[in-house]
């Protein structure tokens, strides 16, 4: 095998028997399967679950693979769904008081929310902020709000990520936005005014 493989050609020696060969991958994409999960769960040993849950199924799938299309998106489809069924799992059981957010936190939700976060001083906390108003979503429109909004990701790509239809992912989006505003309309904004 050459110095530095391919990830076809990691997958084939895989797939032929070298399961050392699997470790090459995990180094590769660690660092950018860590950083997906940390946008879907807020502790970092769940957001260790979720990627280590994340290459136990590639593991067990990659003979699905089909070397059509790279295998970076294959495996960013395979995590992405399985953010999502953290999420609905994780949906289940838990509780959604809306006191959660402080006063001030709403506050801050209700001016840092839309705008965005470069050059402000108070990044942070309304980073913070936004993750617990997140949170309240239901585990589909997190994941759609996260991947349209926090990652940029554009509809079709979406579609791709999910395997839901085009249609589908803009319905899901609008219904997510509705909820949004419905968690943002019980706040008691006047008494931060």
């Amino acid at each position: 095998m050459s110095p530095d493989p391919t990830d076809s050609e990691l997958v084939a020696a895989v797939r032929a028997g070298d399961t050392e060969q699997f470790e090459a991958l995990v180094r590769r994409y660690q660092p950018r399967l860590f950083a997906t999960a940390r946008r879907y769960a807020r502790q970092e040993r769940e957001v260790e679950d979720i990627v280590q849950e994340i290459f136990l199924k590639t593991y067990s799938k990659l003979g699905t693979w089909r070397g059509d299309a790279p295998f970076e998106h294959w495996l960013m489809r395979l995590a992405v769904r399985t953010c999502y069924d953290f999420l609905r799992h994780h949906q289940r059981n838990r509780e959604h008081p809306l006191t959660d957010l402080s006063e001030k936190e709403q506050d801050w939700l209700e001016r840092h929310a839309a705008a965005p976060l470069d050059g402000n001083p108070n990044a942070t906390a309304a980073q913070s902020l936004v993750q617990k108003v997140l949170g309240q979503l239901s585990p589909r429109h997190r994941l759609i709000i996260t991947l349209l909004e926090l990652e940029d990701r554009p509809v079709k790509e979406i579609a791709e990520l999910t395997g839901w239809s085009v249609p589908l992912v803009k319905v899901a989006a609008f219904r997510a936005r509705a909820e949004m505003r419905k968690i943002l309309s019980r706040m008691e904004v006047e008494k931060f005014l």
